[in-house]
């Protein structure tokens, strides 16, 4: 066991527990390793001295060969040390030289890397300093150009800096105030172009007045001489620099705020345009140049949007541009229609007519809509028309308060050429009289006929150039003449008739109303001559002064009814006569001679206005008489009287009878006097059986007889026969006369209360 352990001992190099583990456990076994491991030794020595005894003579060998190199050695160590002395001083020169070198190397490397860093930075620099320049210079547009390279070039490229930090949080404080900075621009712009569109708008308005009436050719021709004598703006929206508006567009553009900036614009102008609406002014219709003023600075506002809508720039599109005109188009009409409404001036309407013509066609000439200017002209011609006819109003006042109402004389032809001139009236028959000639009508008829025609040049100069063709000027003329006749100058007329006029002033007003109502066939040929068109024959006037004379026959009516009055005023009846004169009262005869006289004069009237008088008349008569015998002041009547009476009613009946005027149906007149002829004869024909007997029956003998008129009647006969036979016998046939009139009295009362 010992062997093996040694053997074991001997083939492991590096793990030897376990066998001296089992050399110290096994009993006995210590002493016996150690002599073992002694005999080993001496074996391992004996084996090494056979190996010593071998080479022991190369050793000597080597051991000389040693001792040979050992000095060789000391020689080289010397030489060596020499040299290593020399190295060492040549080295630690060099090794200076080496470092300052290093050192050198270095500053060069870190100066060739500042100048790079710089040569970087300093584009930056300058882009920067560029940038505070421009910005200061107001060249933003530009600014934000450098600001964008700045940001997105050369920022990147040079590193992270401290004062690339400083000017990197700087940029967008830049790109605000730069943007802030374009919207004060652009308020500035607004303030401007508002304060310029009424500039805009006169040249255009001054350009569509040269354009209107020229050729195209003329119009070129004129714009190229001008172009090249006059240097300024050739155009209304070249009066506006537009370039802060376009460079504000751009820099919104660039800072990706385009929509809102075109948002803001629109808003800014539609508000713009709303204040424009509003006159300034206050009262458009004081003067023409307010008027002026007005559309100038609409027509100006809407020039400069339609110029941007042109130049494609995207801050207006037609949609836009058309709604906010339908929105202002509307409001123009409305406050023009509100102004032109108070004007009072023709004059002054004219101008303005004028005005809106040339403001329909600028706006024609910039593709702008023009309704509804065309609807609110054609209202102003009927506004203009009534201001005319107030203006002729009073210069038919002045006429009719000038004139004397007496047909015209003259002595002489020069006299009588003028009036001709001035009226066209038909006078072959007057043209054979001798002098002094004297015309059916009063200087009224060509004084009027006159100032007629120069309404109608005045109306039709509103007229002009409003498109109308000349069939439809011709007929709105003939329309204005005829309501200035039937209207103002009627109304004229009427106003004279508030107060009562002579018989023979009213006769001759409605003569001349006849002749200036059939002289408006020469009035309507007149128009057709000025407005070149065809001559309408089949429009007549009608009757235009219908209502004049109306009031005229009304108050030749009232005249004679008034002088009938005055007539029956004096009469003097003796209601108690005994017998009758035989002949009709003195008053009755006066009054009918009177009145065959009147109607005489009234020849020259026309068929109508005679019959309607002469009705007035008898009418008049047979009420004033019926009253007269029914009047209840009288209270007694005698049969003498009553006698009296019918004879003066037979006169009146005559007189109707004998149709004092032509035209009057058979009887007619006659008519009025029935109801008192009727009660006359039933009174003084005792024709009671025959009364009471058709009494409600209707076509009887005494129909228009009433049972109260009768007992009335025979009442105050009865008074008056009482009181003339108190003192004296009754015969037999008065008794019974008696009797049969208390007879008739109860039954006519029993009537007339069962009528009641």
């Amino acid at each position: 066991m010992t062997n093996a352990t040694i053997q074991e001992i001997e083939g492991i190099d590096d793990y030897w527990g376990p066998a001296f583990r089992s050399v110290y456990e096994g009993e006995g076994g210590h002493e016996a390793f150690v002599e073992q491991l002694d005999e080993r030794i001496q074996q391992h020595d004996k084996e090494i001295e056979k190996l010593c005894n071998f080479y022991y003579q190369g050793f000597i060998d080597s051991i000389r060969e040693l001792l040979q190199v050992r000095s060789h050695a000391e020689e080289l160590h010397a030489e060596i040390s020499n040299v290593d002395a020399n190295v060492s001083e040549s080295t630690e020169s060099l090794c200076t030289r080496a470092e300052e070198l290093i050192r050198a190397r270095r500053v060069e490397l870190n100066i060739a890397s500042t100048i790079e860093k710089m040569e970087l930075c300093l584009p930056l620099l300058t882009t920067y300093s560029k940038l505070k320049t421009q910005v200061e210079a107001k060249r933003y547009y530009p600014a934000l150009k450098t600001l964008e390279q700045l940001e997105h070039v050369l920022l990147p490229r040079v590193g992270p800096y401290k004062w690339c930090a400083q000017i990197s949080s700087d940029i967008p404080r830049l790109r605000q105030s730069i943007q802030d900075a374009s919207m004060a621009d652009l308020r500035d712009f607004l303030e401007n172009i508002r304060t310029l569109s009424p500039q805009v708008g006169a040249m255009a308005f001054k350009e569509t007045h040269e354009m209107l009436g020229r050729s195209l050719a003329n119009i070129v021709k004129s714009k190229k001489v001008a172009s090249r004598e006059n240097s300024g703006p050739q155009c209304p929206h070249e009066l506006v620099d537009f370039s802060p508006l376009h460079r504000c567009l751009h820099i919104h553009s660039v800072l990706g705020a385009k929509n809102d900036f075109v948002q803001y614009y629109r808003a800014q102008r539609k508000q713009q345009a709303r204040l424009v609406l509003i006159p300034s002014s206050g009262n458009l219709h004081d003067s023409i140049q307010s008027m002026k003023s007005y559309l100038n600075a609409v027509l100006g506002f809407f020039i400069l949007e339609e110029h941007l809508l042109t130049a494609g720039a995207g801050l207006v599109s037609r949609d836009w541009l058309l709604d906010t005109w339908s929105m202002s188009v509307t409001k123009v009409a409305s406050t023009l229609r509100t102004n032109t409404s108070l004007i009072t001036d023709p004059t002054l309407m004219l101008s303005i007519k004028q005005q809106i013509m040339l403001f329909i066609n600028a706006l024609k000439c910039y593709g702008l809509p023009t309704d509804p200017l065309p609807l609110l002209l054609q209202e102003m011609a009927e506004h203009y028309t009534e201001v005319l006819m107030q203006r002729w109003v009073a210069v038919f006042r002045e006429i009719l308060d000038n004139a004397s109402f007496l047909p015209i004389e003259v002595e002489n032809q020069e006299e009588y050429d003028g009036v001709m001139d001035r009226f066209p009236y038909d006078g072959d028959e007057l043209e054979t009289q001798p002098f002094p000639r004297k015309f059916p009508f009063s200087t009224i008829v060509p004084a009027v006929y006159v100032q007629v025609k120069e309404f109608i040049y005045a109306w039709l100069k509103y007229s002009a150039g409003l498109g109308l063709g000349g069939g439809r000027r011709a007929a709105a003329a003939r329309h204005s003449a005829s309501l200035l006749l039937s209207r103002s100058f009627t109304g004229c007329l009427s106003a004279l008739f508030r107060h009562p006029l002579p018989l023979m002033q009213l006769v001759q007003i409605i003569v001349d109303t006849q002749y200036l109502e059939d002289a408006t066939s020469y009035l309507y040929e007149f128009i057709s001559n000025i407005t070149g068109s065809e001559l309408v024959t089949t429009q007549t006037a009608g009757s235009m002064f219908q209502a004049a004379r109306d009031d005229a026959e009304q108050q030749i009516c009232d005249n004679l009814e008034k002088k009938v009055d005055e007539f029956l005023d004096l009469e003097n009846y003796d209601w108690l006569l005994v017998e009758p004169s035989g002949q009709a009262s003195s008053f009755v005869t006066d009054m009918l001679s009177y009145l065959s006289g009147v109607l005489t004069s009234l020849e020259q009237l026309p068929t109508r206005a005679r019959v309607a008088a002469v009705r007035a008349a008898t009418n008049r008569i047979a009420t004033r008489l019926r009253n007269l015998l029914l009047d209840p002041a009288v209270r007694q009547i005698s049969s003498g009287a009553l006698y009296q009476l019918d004879l003066d009613v037979i006169q009146c009946e005559q007189f109707a009878a004998g149709e004092p005027v032509p035209g009057l149906k058979e009887g007619e007149l006659l008519e009025h006097f029935a109801s008192l002829r009727q009660l006359l004869d039933l009174i003084t024909g005792w024709d009671w059986s025959s009364y009471l007997h058709d009494v409600g029956i209707e076509g009887g003998k005494y129909a228009l007889v009433t049972p109260r008129d009768a007992a009335t009647l025979l009442e105050k006969l009865k008074e008056a026969e009482q009181k003339s036979s108190v003192f004296s016998v009754l015969k037999k046939n008065e008794r019974d006369r008696r009797k049969l009139l208390d007879t008739v009295l109860k039954q006519l009362k029993q009537l007339q209360n069962q009528d009641g």
